[in-house]
């Protein structure tokens, strides 16, 4: 049995009380970890990790209030060298590189195994990157496609919520040719054949959610 001061201590963050009790027991069978705390939402996985300062986090995503990837931004900014790992449902290009950008050291799906999850913890600490090999797919397959911009997903987002051209240039105190102009770049971008077209891609390749 490893001692306790030796074993890798790890932080989970989901807002699924099954799917963190899940976790905790892959964890609690492998004799060198141990699960020192865990956190429903973004704001309290900062709050716990700042308290605790684990060997590595776990965090989902999709949580309520402050998500993952603003947790992963906050704690990554105050803490370079942490380790995070995002165990999500959630796959897309675009929303893993945003989630190794703020700074997490691999990404895996739900659908993972209890060995992979370990294996994922143990190469991390051991400063490798680890990306699921479905999600490493979508990556190479839009390896050469242009990201949105912020405005450009400024402009998409009141897309998706019906928003007419006209309205979201009154929102964004841009003029309406700016809008058509944006519009364009973007489904050039994402290769869309009209602006619904645009926010489904979009959303599936994780530019935003919703």
């Amino acid at each position: 049995m490893t001692a306790d001061a030796e074993r890798i201590r790890v932080l989970i963050a989901d807002d699924h009380p099954i799917m963190r009790d899940g976790i905790v027991a892959a964890i609690g069978s492998a004799p060198d970890m141990a699960v020192v705390g865990q956190a429903a939402d973004g704001a309290e996985a900062i709050v716990r990790y700042r308290e605790l300062r684990p060997d590595v986090a776990l965090i989902d995503l999709q949580m309520p209030g402050v998500d993952g990837l603003q947790a992963i931004s906050t704690l990554g900014g105050e803490f370079p060298q942490a380790r995070i790992i995002v165990v999500t449902s959630y796959p897309g290009d675009a929303r893993v590189k945003r989630a190794l950008t703020f700074g997490a050291s691999a990404y895996l799906l739900k659908t993972a195994t209890r060995d992979e999850i370990l294996a994922a913890i143990r190469s991390v600490m051991k400063g490798r990157r680890v990306v699921a090999t479905e999600v490493a797919g979508e990556i190479a397959s839009h390896a050469w496609s242009e990201m949105l911009s912020d405005r450009e997903l400024s402009v998409l987002r009141l897309v998706a919520t019906g928003h007419t051209n006209k309205r979201i240039a009154d929102l964004l105190c841009v003029s309406e040719d700016t809008v058509k102009a944006r519009l364009k770049n973007i489904m050039t971008k994402l290769g869309a054949l009209d602006r619904t077209h645009a926010v489904t891609l979009a959303r599936n390749r994780g530019f935003f959610d919703g």
